[in-house]
């Protein structure tokens, strides 16, 4: 009774802490992924107060967090939308690889952490945060730029890529063979191939199954099949996240918009435990003897990752602006790159607290990047005066109608190209149609 009594305890105050927080950074027009962080530390292992006996719910609450995280971002596709964004952004995401995966790997060759925490490394610096980006494009109202179907795209190509990525990582981390890992990758690429084959086919099929007009019952039958296939996709030795964001992609029309509608604070609730948790689980006395390194990769991969965003819009025929603010916005690391570090630290625990610093920094720049990288850049290089982009009033995370946001991204890109020009100022609050 008395461990329930403590459990009970501590789950209210980190709930209510969680909350005050929330409040805090939405008064000052900030991200609170930060504040979460910050209170892991405040409250994990070395910290002031470690919580013991709320420890493994909040685990399990922070892969719900990241299960949600994804499953509400793959609802904003259709599979038909998601095949012309691998279709037509692959370069882009080859580019992607290149230019964030290789500072990774080669950080930790000179910190001498040897080829394995390379490839981890690797993929900490490589994968943009997919619930962070989702979340700064509804708070600052950007969900209807014509540059927000390529930042999209790139996330796509990202979390896909993540199902080949996370088997050939565990297979190194756990020494198997050359057999063994690709018996691996074979039946991940197999699982993926399998869904999107299932949602291309047969989408509407599952949305009808799952479609009710009792939300009780839907929200119920949503959350079950999602955290059921992301639990069979972890077995297979895929991310359960990606099988949580193919999910989304299978559920389309009023079940897509109703899902989402009943999910999202359920997201926001165990997103935040999500990055509370990874806090919890790391030593703050860490963190300073990797501050430096975290700092100068926190510096180029920003800078790689603004020019990966350039080269995506710009072969997508977006303006200027745009691009800039396409690179902006995927600044921001969070859910995969924790994921990734810890999976590695059973090899090289330094990963941990360097992921965590390198994390934090990132998402605390990420969403001033995403707001300011335009304007920055139009004042260096002289462009056209045009007012900064202003945080706008949440909007929900849906697919929208067919008039606005129905339509694969490839005939909007070329429908944005078709245009007559307009002033770049004017490129801010254009409508992606």
């Amino acid at each position: 009774m008395h461990e329930t009594t403590a459990l009970l305890i501590e789950l209210g105050a980190i709930i209510l802490a969680l909350g005050i927080l929330g409040r805090l950074a939405g008064r000052v027009g900030f991200s609170a992924i930060p504040l979460y962080l910050l209170a892991g530390l405040a409250f994990g292992h070395g910290g002031l107060l470690p919580l013991n006996a709320s420890e493994e719910f909040v685990a399990t609450g922070a892969e719900i967090g990241v299960i949600l995280l994804l499953l509400l971002l793959g609802l904003e596709y259709s599979a038909s939308e998601l095949v012309s964004n691998l279709k037509t952004q692959y370069p882009s995401g080859i580019v992607d690889f290149v230019l964030n995966a290789v500072p990774g790997a080669v950080a930790a060759l000179i910190l001498g952490w040897g080829p394995v925490a390379a490839v981890a490394l690797a993929g900490v610096t490589w994968i943009s945060s997919s619930g962070v980006i989702a979340k700064v494009l509804g708070d600052l109202g950007r969900l209807g730029n014509r540059e927000t179907p390529v930042i999209l795209g790139v996330l796509v190509i990202e979390d896909l890529a993540m199902a080949v990525y996370l088997p050939l990582l565990t297979a190194l981390l756990a020494g198997l063979s050359l057999a063994g890992g690709s018996l691996t990758l074979l039946i991940s690429l197999g699982t993926v191939g399998a869904v999107l084959y299932l949602a291309l086919r047969h989408g509407r099929l599952i949305s009808r199954a799952v479609s009710s007009d009792n939300p009780e019952m839907l929200l119920l039958v949503v959350l079950g099949l999602t955290v059921l296939v992301a639990g069979v996709a972890q077995e297979l030795q895929v991310s359960a996240a990606v099988g949580a964001f193919l999910v989304g992609i299978a559920l389309s029309g009023e079940v897509a918009e109703g899902a989402h509608n009943l999910l999202a604070p359920l997201r926001d609730l165990f997103a935040a435990v999500f990055f509370v948790f990874f806090g919890l689980n790391t030593d703050p006395a860490a963190i300073p003897p990797v501050l430096v390194p975290a700092l100068l990769l926190a510096t180029v991969t920003t800078l790689t990752k603004i020019a990966t965003g350039w080269y995506a819009a710009k072969r997508a025929g977006v303006r200027t602006a745009g691009r800039w603010r396409t690179g902006g916005t995927l600044v921001a690391r969070g859910e995969f790159s924790i994921v990734i570090a810890g999976l590695a630290v059973g090899v090289e625990p330094r990963i941990g607290p360097l992921a965590t610093a390198y994390v934090l920094i990132l998402v605390i720049l990420g969403p001033l990047a995403a707001r300011w990288t335009e304007p920055l850049a139009r004042r260096i290089t002289g462009g056209s005066k045009a007012p900064a982009p202003a945080a706008a009033a949440p909007v929900p995370l849906v697919k929208a109608e067919p008039s606005a946001q129905a339509e694969p991204s490839a005939p909007a890109e070329q429908s944005a190209r078709a245009e007559p020009p307009v002033p770049e100022a004017n490129d801010t609050a254009t409508s992606h149609s």
